[in-house]
């Protein structure tokens, strides 16, 4: 494969390993890919993969099953001119068959990729499509040594419960599963700076708290411009890009997204998350397994996320909103009055705190890069939060992230938020070092204790820093990635 076909693309290392193994692999192979809307998995397949595609098609939303067979007729006629007067098949068997055809007919023995994008929207009811699939595969595929069949979608749900994990004809058939993330920071700066985006470390981050490492928001920050220029372009002006994303967004996920939509919006309205049975109160929908399989459907494709408390003998599961574009808009865009622009709402004290809380959203996401500035990466850890509401003896106390590592320690850290280096004055101090006495005192964890401070310039070198402070992580280090 030509280097420069693999350096066009930005970032995503693992995926591209993964891409040139398949491509020297000595079978056929089926790939599911899947990740949330907007996220680039269009992209990175038909880029990496630009010399190898023999037939690209996407399936199209909220159509029946006559429509999809001649999309599919269509795609077939582009990649296969001399075939031009192919009229449209009456089933998927037939499609499938057509497609075999095609590229038997081709001379060459290098691999060839097949690529069926937004595949969930194929399968229309009693339409036979996953059948057809299935029998593509398993009785054509797979008795040649040179088809790439890789499968694509949005609906992370989908693709999990009906090809990965599917029990009937397609039960084990997948033999690689790649699920797309977000940029990551590191991937994010490199991102802009090929789009000639020119922002400091601190815009960034800030931006990556708003519309998270979505290249399709991305693109969209234009050079030359501030960062709150280029939020007003997004959301805030006339007519915003962004005007209808949000109803977009799930609405081409989820069938009944309503619900999704409930549970996400009763989720932002609580920093700390929720438990399952305060959502069920709060949204007023039903408990069971409609319930279950939404609140599965969000987090398998990214928007929430699952946490546990600390030694949580209730065994409560905490759900927390943790996709950035839900969190901004719900705090900024929903209801809001769109003659004020960002230029005046960045100033004002509910983006000031509202950044503490974003700020602290994405450490949690990402405490693998803690771990990495840490230098404990190969230590098996457990991430919680702790919360003792006290009483009329003892003051109660909140700690953001614990990280319980398997070398007989404890990372308590403690976040902050701030556009100069922090200064721990002495009234901090004491409050760290009361966190630090009623942890120990109602845990009683048995292991060494590190105050770790996680901001954004640093931490002033004081004597209060000094007396409690053990460990620091900067901004800098979720850039190195």
């Amino acid at each position: 494969m030509a280097k420069y076909k693999i350096m066009a693309i930005i970032g995503r290392k693992d995926e591209k390993e993964i891409f040139t193994e398949l491509l020297q692999s000595n079978s056929s192979e089926f790939i599911a890919v899947y990740g949330r809307r907007r996220v680039g998995k269009t992209y990175l397949i038909r880029t990496f993969f630009e010399q190898q595609l023999v037939f690209d098609c996407s399936g199209i939303n909220g159509e029946n099953q006559a429509t999809q067979l001649e999309n599919f007729t269509d795609s077939l006629k582009e990649h296969f001119p001399k075939h031009k007067n192919t009229e449209p098949p009456a089933t998927w068997l037939q499609a499938f068959n057509l497609l075999k055809e095609r590229i038997s007919s081709l001379k060459t023995k290098k691999k060839k990729v097949i690529f069926l994008d937004e595949l969930p929207w194929f399968e229309t009811p009693k339409s036979g499509f996953k059948a057809a699939l299935d029998n593509f595969w398993n009785n054509w595929c797979t008795r040649r040594k040179d088809i790439i069949l890789i499968i694509c979608g949005s609906a992370a749900s989908w693709i999990i419960k009906h090809i990965i994990n599917d029990r009937g004809g397609l039960h084990n058939r997948v033999t690689r599963q790649i699920y797309l993330a977000p940029f990551t920071l590191a991937e994010t700066k490199l991102y802009l700076e090929s789009n000639r985006v020119a922002l400091i470390n601190y815009d960034i981050l800030q931006l990556y708290m708003m519309i998270g490492g979505i290249p399709f928001y991305l693109k969209e920050i234009k050079p030359g411009k501030s960062l709150a220029q280029n939020i007003d372009s997004l959301f805030f002006q006339t007519k915003p890009i962004l005007k209808n994303e949000f109803e977009n967004l799930y609405a081409s996920l989820f069938k009944n997204y309503t619900w999704h939509t409930s549970i996400v919006k009763a989720l932002a309205s609580k920093d700390r998350g929720m438990t399952r049975e305060e959502l069920v109160s709060v949204t007023g929908l039903q408990s069971g397994g409609g319930f279950t399989t939404v609140m599965n459907e969000l987090n398998e494709s990214g928007f929430i996320s699952i946490h546990y408390p600390f030694k949580n003998v209730r065994k409560e599961t905490i759900y927390r909103l943790s996709d950035e574009y839900t969190l901004f808009y719900f705090k900024f865009i929903h209801n809001s009055r769109k003659a004020s622009g960002w230029m005046q709402k960045q100033g004002q004290q509910p983006f000031k705190i509202w950044c503490g809380h974003a700020f602290e959203n994405f450490c949690l996401k990402h405490t693998h890069l803690i771990k990495q500035a840490l230098g404990i990466t190969g230590i098996y850890t457990q991430e919680a939060s702790w919360l003792y509401k006290g009483d009329k003896y003892q003051q109660g106390a909140q700690i953001d992230l614990l990280i319980d590592r398997a070398d007989n320690s404890i990372n308590i850290c403690e976040i902050k938020f701030y556009n100069t280096s922090f200064i721990i004055n002495k009234a901090y101090g004491e409050l760290l070092r009361h966190k630090v006495a009623v942890f120990q005192q109602q845990t009683k964890p048995g292991k060494n204790i590190f105050v770790t401070l996680i901001s954004t310039f640093g931490t002033v070198s004081n004597a209060y820093k000094l007396a409690v402070v053990t460990n620091e992580v900067t901004m800098d280090d979720f850039f190195k990635d």
